[in-house]
């Protein structure tokens, strides 16, 4: 088996792992009260994040056998993957809108895409990553204070996907640099790129989360899954060597591909906040009711019953003669 065959399987192996992940990460969000520590006491949560490790790791595998611009237009098929598979598992109805948005941001994904090539495989200057992780560090913290104020759904799921879609394209962008690079006789070399990976990964996957509350699963999954590869690839072109290939023509495709790309995420965006905003309900037993009690109700407020209920009758008793009774009856 070739490389690039590889590092396709285990690309498409990521992606469905990633798919699942992102299934139960929503389930959890839907039945889980906002801002809460509640999916930390729920197995299916540990299972997603496991799910989303997996594929993690494969897709670090996948990268150290191919280039980033053939593994990372894969991951797009993240949300083809998870449609049908929530549908399937946890009956979650997507819809006509919903499948016309997916395909269409699948398509221009792949389209935009399949135009990059690469020339050769250079590794980021000291320079480049420091500014590389100060920007994506600073990009995703004013997105996530910006949704902050925002209610849940809508464009509060779009601007914290957006940042989890960065935080997994800029994480990727540093695992392949590792890969490039291969100076694994210098831990100190390595190691800040490796603190990185962690970071931006553990970010992506906890916006990711909060991303899904109020949304459903088809809005934030395809921000996500849009933003992550975009975001690779216009730093794989800034700063890797990478290029759009047949000059000019392939510029203005991937100009169109852009556009196709946007217009699906704009279908899943109003079809989310359309369907997904009465998807979250908290779940039961899940601890004490944690706001304020309200003001007293007066008892001239109270309801008065305007029936009343009658007490049962019970059959009269015979009384039984006492024995005094009984000898002056006898005698009478």
């Amino acid at each position: 088996m070739t490389s690039l065959a590889l590092s396709v399987l285990l690309a498409l192996a990521s992606s469905v792992c990633y798919a699942a992940g992102a299934i139960l990460q929503e389930h959890v969000a839907a039945t889980t009260p906002l801002h809460t520590t509640g999916p930390l006491r729920r197995g299916s949560w540990w299972t997603a994040v496991s799910l989303n490790g997996a594929g993690a790791v494969l897709h670090v595998i996948a990268l150290a056998y191919g280039t980033l611009s053939v593994v990372q237009p894969l991951g797009a098929l993240t949300i083809v993957f998870a449609l049908p598979m929530a549908a399937m598992f946890v009956r979650r109805p997507v819809g006509a809108a919903g499948w016309r948005g997916a395909v269409l941001a699948t398509a221009g994904l792949a389209g935009l895409l399949s135009l990059t090539g690469s020339s050769r495989s250079q590794a980021l200057s000291d320079g480049e990553r420091i500014t590389l992780a100060v920007v994506t560090l600073s990009a995703i913290a004013a997105l996530a204070l910006i949704a902050r104020w925002l209610r849940p759904g809508g464009l509060r799921a779009v601007l914290l996907a957006t940042a989890a879609g960065t935080s997994f394209g800029v994480s990727s962008v540093f695992v392949k640099n590792v890969a490039v690079e291969g100076n694994w006789g210098s831990w100190a070399d390595v190691l800040p790129s490796l603190a990185m990976i962690g970071l931006l990964a553990g970010a992506g996957v906890l916006l990711s989360q909060a991303s899904y509350h109020g949304a459903g699963l088809a809005s934030p999954l395809a921000t996500a899954t849009v933003v992550n590869p975009v975001v690779a690839t216009a730093v794989g072109v800034a700063a890797l060597g990478e290029h759009f290939q047949h000059g000019t023509p392939g510029t203005l495709l991937a100009v169109l591909a852009a556009l196709v790309a946007s217009t699906g995420l704009v279908m899943l965006t109003v079809h989310g906040a359309e369907t997904g905003t009465d998807t979250v309900r908290p779940p039961e037993n899940d601890g004490p009711d944690d706001r304020p009690p309200g003001p007293p109700v007066p008892e001239a407020a109270l309801p008065r019953l305007t029936r009343r209920i009658p007490r049962p009758r019970h059959p009269a008793r015979r009384r039984t003669p006492d024995r005094g009774e009984a000898v002056l009856q006898s005698h009478g």
